[in-house]
């Protein structure tokens, strides 16, 4: 690959004709890992911001290449809120603009309700950019509708209780009761404890995927049975970044929605107006 090629794969970071963000904090939603899933708002506002806060820990270098050169670049994986926040609020002060980097989506087990708060107490500005998250990447990477018609019309989105504990009307158990699409998070430290939860009403051949890293060079996806989830997770051994998509959509036979179905009208396909004999 020549030099020329290869400039032309990177991330091309053109400012001159963005507009020039105000001093806030910008909490943008990075996506699972793949840089190329970031939205374009993210990453405009990624372009300008003159210092960026990601977490280094869940975010790959590579996302970074969309930043300034000259942004200020702080990593969180070993700090505590009570040192970033205050960073946060003190580059902002100065006048500066700074994108507080979130894997996923923010709406989602990112810890962002307690930062709002304290940037609102100290009344300093602030956005929140959506992000894609990690079972919507899953399902793509699978091919996959997660509602099909007349089979699932739901999707669940949940963890196993850990060391951050549920609700206990929330407790698998509970929610696997429904047999929806469930997509769990943050439990692979606790998947055989899992997978029995989910055995209770799940039989035991429904598709379950472990996705690994999803977007990272090192992903890996498994396509199993539910009775298989917890040695599959052992031998590959998965400890964290994994999510399972727990879902008979992922096995689902032809089938056909309404939606485009000739037979079915509305506002923009009205039926055609009979004809007078």
């Amino acid at each position: 690959m020549t030099a020329a090629m290869e400039s032309t794969l990177q991330p091309q970071v053109q400012t001159s004709s963005l507009p020039v963000l105000k001093p806030a904090v910008y909490i943008v939603g990075a996506g699972p890992g793949d840089p190329d899933l970031l939205t374009v708002r993210g990453q405009r506002i990624l372009q300008q911001a003159d210092v960026i806060v990601y977490a280094n820990s869940l975010v790959p270098q590579q996302m970074l290449d969309w930043g300034h050169p000259e942004a200020e670049r702080v990593g969180t994986a070993n700090l505590t809120l009570e040192t970033i926040v205050p960073l946060m609020i003190e580059r902002v002060r100065a006048g500066k603009s700074v994108v507080r980097l979130h894997s996923g989506d923010p709406s989602l087990y990112s810890a962002i309700h307690e930062q709002i708060q304290l940037l609102a107490e100290a009344e300093i500005a602030f956005e929140v950019i959506p992000g894609i998250s990690a079972f919507q990447a899953a399902a793509a990477k699978l091919n996959a509708e997660l509602t099909i018609p007349g089979l699932v019309q739901s999707i669940i989105l949940t963890r196993i209780s850990g060391r951050t504990q549920v609700p206990e009307t929330e407790e698998l158990g509970a929610l696997a009761a429904h047999k929806t699409s469930l997509c769990l998070y943050l439990s692979a430290r606790h998947v055989d404890a899992a997978q029995a939860q989910l055995m209770a009403h799940y039989p035991a051949d429904t598709p379950v995927a472990i996705c690994y890293r999803l977007g990272w060079p090192d992903e890996q996806i498994h396509l199993v049975s539910l009775d298989a989830m917890a040695t599959v997770t052992r031998d590959a051994d998965l400890i964290r970044t994994t999510l399972y998509v727990i879902s008979p959509a992922l096995g689902a036979a032809k089938a056909r929605s309404r939606l485009y179905n000739p037979d079915h009208t509305h506002l923009f396909r009205p039926r055609p107006s009979q004809t007078l004999a």
